[in-house]
């Protein structure tokens, strides 16, 4: 539903997902399903003349992501269920899933942001933060896989450069690699 033309002169941080193709309407909205402004996090929606019907034979998971466009009325469009923001070039940016997110010492915390921020560590190949419970208290832990052990503070000074201090995991391990299921996920 997206592409972005990438060019070997420039470097990145990430590769975004990019702008939608032809017929297709992305959307980054709020939980109320206000469009977000540039550079603004939100849930990527997706609409147009490829938007499937539903789920086979699960009506309940179509109703709950297949919703009317708040923007077009008779269309419909696709709550996927990935946050992502804007760039001002107009190309979108995928952070992680919101069912990643995690509420701790009363903020929303978004864990595909942290693992995006990590990972644009140059000694980071890969990243995932949970929460884990600690000392009855709700804390982020930051699993990494990296050639070398990472300082803390190296880490925590990385992700404090672009996200707020309660964004900030409290644990950092370091693994050989991170653990997947049967399906690759």
């Amino acid at each position: 539903v997206s592409y972005f033309d990438c060019s070997p002169e420039v470097t990145l941080n990430c590769v975004p997902i990019g702008r939608p193709i032809d017929n297709t309407r992305l959307y980054i909205l709020d939980p109320h399903l206000n469009l977000l402004p540039i550079g603004i996090p939100g849930e990527l929606y997706i609409g147009g003349v490829g938007l499937a019907r539903g789920y086979i034979g699960q009506p309940e998971l179509t109703k709950e992501r297949f919703i009317p466009d708040p923007y077009l009325p008779g269309e419909r469009i696709y709550k996927t269920g990935d946050l992502a923001r804007w760039y001002a070039q107009g190309d979108i940016e995928y952070l992680g899933r919101l069912d990643h997110q995690l509420k701790i010492r009363g903020f929303r915390v978004e864990l595909g942001e942290i693992e995006n921020r990590l990972v644009q560590h140059k000694a980071i190949r890969d990243a995932v933060v949970t929460g884990i419970e600690y000392a009855g208290q709700k804390h982020l832990c930051a699993y990494y896989v990296a050639d070398r052990e990472l300082a803390r503070r190296d880490l925590r000074g990385h992700i404090q450069k672009k996200l707020p201090e309660y964004m900030v995991p409290s644990f950092f391990v370091r693994m050989q690699v991170l653990p997947v299921s049967a399906n690759g996920k």
